[in-house]
């Protein structure tokens, strides 16, 4: 019998972050590439996906690539340096529509209200105490630790893009970041121009309300809206239920094609033992096997129906050996070859 922890044991959250949002990071590794790619294979990062701006990649693995790479670069400050580098470009919608922004206060407001189309799993709010503006950060799933070059990096980015898009010598009344100071304290508070407190309960810029309510344009509604509903539809496409079935069927998804689907990959990805895992889809009257059968014909029965698709991309799509093994496998399933379908 499994220990009751386990068996107890939460799956972790699922959380992506968009490839888009980390090409900043790539780009430092321009003159290192074989160190980028040993880094890449350690974190399980596939190279394959790194071409495709919306392509999604687990966030846990990301964050600890993000550590890593500070430490292969000898760079103890790197987080806070790269994102006091980020241009509105970098992150593509949201920050077009944070340039768009009349004011910082709104800026910050699209941020929090958006930071899930680049990444989920991602807590982020605006509020009001008197007379100062508090916007905080913090990726929800407290088993990604550290994570602080990816705090640093946030907020000195979100600092970066009120500096390119408001005011170029703009300074927070004050940093908090959750983390232990570094003994780098001095150059993270030189980066953001202001009083920065560490072990504190979230990530937060705090600024002065009168200067983040100031109108520096008007608003462009009509071009804001169409941007807000791209982002919006950016965020459905990363929503994960809660249920075990639905967290593994994500993955599924997201690997096919590209990874052998076993019990022991999902188990990792969700923090389970691959034994826990088969029990709860079990307790959902399913297994991984069941899961990953449908998704190979929903892909496929997609896939088939685009003229452009030869025999061999659906079955390396899939995850199959060659188109014979593949036509195999679809005429067990509906019966018939997929040439007829």
């Amino acid at each position: 019998m499994a220990p009751m922890n386990d068996i107890l044991k939460p799956a972790r959250s699922l959380a992506f972050i968009r490839v888009a949002a980390i090409k900043p990071l790539l780009e430092q590794f321009a003159s290192r590439q074989s160190k980028a790619r040993e880094l890449l294979h350690k974190h399980r990062i596939l190279l394959s996906v790194l071409d495709d701006p919306y392509a999604v990649i687990p966030l846990h693995r990301f964050v600890a690539f993000f550590e890593d790479a500070a430490s292969s670069l000898d760079a103890p400050v790197f987080g806070a340096k790269l994102g006091a580098t980020l241009t509105p470009g970098d992150i593509g919608p949201m920050g077009v529509l944070v340039s768009f922004s009349p004011t910082i206060r709104s800026a910050f407001e699209n941020l929090s209200k958006f930071v899930n189309s680049l990444q989920n799993s991602t807590t982020s709010s605006v509020r009001q105490d008197g007379d100062i503006l508090i916007w905080s950060y913090r990726i929800a799933d407290d088993s990604i630790w550290p994570r602080r070059h990816d705090a640093e990096y946030s907020l000195a980015a979100s600092c970066q893009l009120i500096r390119t898009n408001f005011k170029v010598n703009w300074r927070p009344m004050e940093v908090h970041f959750e983390h232990e100071a570094p003994e780098q304290a001095e150059a993270i508070r030189r980066i953001f121009k202001a009083p920065v407190l560490f072990k504190q309960s979230s990530n937060r810029i705090i600024m002065n309300v009168e200067e983040a309510d100031r109108v520096y344009r008007t608003e462009n509604k009509e071009l804001t809206l169409i941007l807000e509903r791209h982002i919006g539809d950016l965020i459905n496409e990363t929503n994960v239920g809660n249920s075990i079935t639905a967290k593994v069927k994500s993955l599924i998804e997201l690997y096919i094609g590209v990874r052998p689907i076993t019990i022991g990959l999902i188990a990792e990805e969700l923090g389970l033992k691959p034994r826990t895992l088969q029990r709860r889809l079990e307790d959902e009257g399913t297994t991984i096997r069941i899961l990953t059968q449908a998704c190979r014909q929903e892909l496929a029965s997609r896939l088939l129906s685009t003229s452009a698709s030869t025999m061999s991309d659906v079955a390396q799509a899939l995850g199959y050996a060659d188109g014979a093994v593949f036509s195999r496998a679809f005429k067990g399933w509906a019966g018939h070859p997929p040439s007829k379908a």
